[in-house]
C-alpha cells in the first residue's frame, strides 16, 4: 500500500477531491496548512505598514491505496492541481506496512 501526500493550492482542493472520486478514492484526510518552497511569501500592506508573509496558506491532502491504485491517483492530482505557475505543489509517495480499521478490525486493503 501507498500513502499519497500532497500539498496544494487550496482553490484547487475541489478540483482533486472530484478527480480523485472518478478513479475510485473514496476517502481522504485534508489538513489546512501553511508553508513555503521556491515560491517564498510575499509582501502585503497593512494599514500602510509593508510586511512580509513567509508561509503560504496550501491544503495538505493525503490518501492511502492499493499499490495499484498509486499511479492513476497521483495522475489524477497532478492534472486537478496544475496550474503552470509557482506553487502548484508537491506530491510525496511512501509505503505503508499496515492498516487497521478499528471498528471492524479488519487490516490491510479490506481496511481502506
Amino acid at each position: 500500500m501507498k500513502r499519497i501526500t500532497a500539498i496544494i493550492k487550496p482553490f484547487k482542493l475541489d478540483d482533486v477531491r472530484e478527480a480523485l472520486a472518478t478513479v475510485g478514492i473514496s476517502g481522504m484526510t485534508v489538513s489546512d496548512v501553511k508553508g513555503f518552497g521556491r515560491q517564498k511569501g510575499h509582501t502585503e500592506l497593512y494599514r500602510g505598514a509593508e510586511y512580509v508573509v513567509d508561509f503560504l496558506p496550501k491544503c495538505k491532502l493525503e490518501v492511502v491505496v492499493a499499490d495499484d491504485e498509486a499511479d492513476k491517483c497521483i495522475q489524477s492530482i497532478i492534472n486537478a492541481a496544475h496550474t503552470g505557475k509557482i506553487g502548484d505543489g508537491k506530491i510525496f509517495v511512501s509505503d505503508v506496512e499496515r492498516v487497521i480499521r478499528i471498528r471492524t478490525s479488519e487490516e490491510n486493503e479490506e481496511a481502506i
